[in-house]
């Protein structure tokens, strides 16, 4: 799979790795491990996100440092990596004049539907998380370059983007990677899964018991709502970055096929996370509310107030059902 993409970027000295905005534990996870791989062959990389890193996921960051972005500093590359999204726009405003700088872009993600301006694109819809894929460059040129930091930093990618393994992309392959990465990085599942999920603060606890307040059942009982507004931000001293995880809640209750999490921006715009746990396709729903991604877990945007938001979109989703 990754012939082609080892041949190519071997050719450059100095390399810039981009992760998604409002990055998650794929994006940060697949972009640490890719960038230690280059170092490993020879290749002096950079790792870029435009957007602060959350708290539970920054002790990433000790095993390599993600930094944000300048115009300038786009010149001093020879090529540009991007993982865990397949159009520029998804990595914010720098990552946007990439396909102006006259070099090569290569890609390495699993959604769907990518742009066709990628030097090598490795595009795997197949595949659980782009770590996972990541692991497959590691296993294809030299496994026993993975050690600690790429095990623990591809695991966290693995665990956050199945849910922990609850999700149905998780295939055999997917859990030989997790086995493999725990052996060969010698540490085990809690030490990664502590540091992820169990270190909220109360303010953060004080936000959820307030979206919690927000949920409703529509369309016979099969959509389920959780809301979080400006106000609720401001109450607890908390912003977006803490909703992580939130729309998990009301999936969870019986007979709910497709659940949304409606979070205000603060700019007028509304954000949505949408997942399923059932026939429903999120990403065709997504994408009738400028957005997109997997079938059971997509995200998309709504302009106005929030009832105006909540009534649009569950219209849509009812044609899903």
């Amino acid at each position: 799979m990754f012939k082609e993409f080892i041949t190519e970027i071997t050719k450059y000295r100095k390399v810039a790795v981009f992760s998604h905005i409002r990055p998650d534990g794929d994006c940060l996870g697949s972009q640490i491990a890719l960038c230690l791989w280059l170092e490993k062959n020879g290749i002096e990389a950079s790792a870029y996100n435009e957007d602060s890193i959350p708290d539970n996921l920054i002790w990433l960051t000790e095993f390599f440092p993600v930094v944000h972005p300048t115009v300038e500093q786009l010149k001093e590359y020879e090529a540009f990596v991007v993982v865990d999204g397949n159009a520029l726009h998804r990595f914010g405003a720098v990552a946007q004049s990439l396909d102006k700088q006259g070099k090569p872009i290569f890609m390495i993600d699993h959604h769907p539907q990518p742009d066709d301006i990628y030097e090598v694109g490795i595009s795997r819809v197949d595949y659980s998380s782009t770590c996972e894929l990541i692991y497959e460059l590691y296993t294809e040129h030299d496994s026993f370059q993975i050690d600690e930091a790429p095990a623990k930093a591809m695991y966290t990618g693995l665990v956050t983007d199945t849910g922990s393994f609850q999700f149905d992309s998780v295939g055999p392959n997917t859990l030989l990677a997790a086995s493999v990465l725990l052996d060969k990085g010698g540490f085990k599942p809690n030490e990664v899964v502590e540091r992820i999920y169990n270190n909220r603060t109360i303010d953060q606890l004080h936000l959820l018991s307030m979206a919690l307040e927000t949920v409703s059942l529509h369309a016979d009982q099969q959509i389920a709502i959780i809301c979080v507004t400006q106000q609720m931000f401001e109450q607890t001293n908390t912003g977006k970055e803490d909703t992580e995880g939130f729309v998990a809640y009301p999936l969870s209750i019986a007979g709910v096929k497709a659940c949304v999490l409606f979070r205000e921006e603060g700019d007028g715009r509304i954000k949505l996370s949408l997942r399923s746990r059932s026939h429903v396709d999120v990403n065709m729903w997504a994408r009738q509310l400028h957005g997109g991604g997997h079938k059971k877990a997509a995200a998309g945007f709504f302009t106005g107030t929030m009832d105006e938001a909540i009534a649009h979109v569950i219209k849509i989703g009812e044609e899903q059902l």
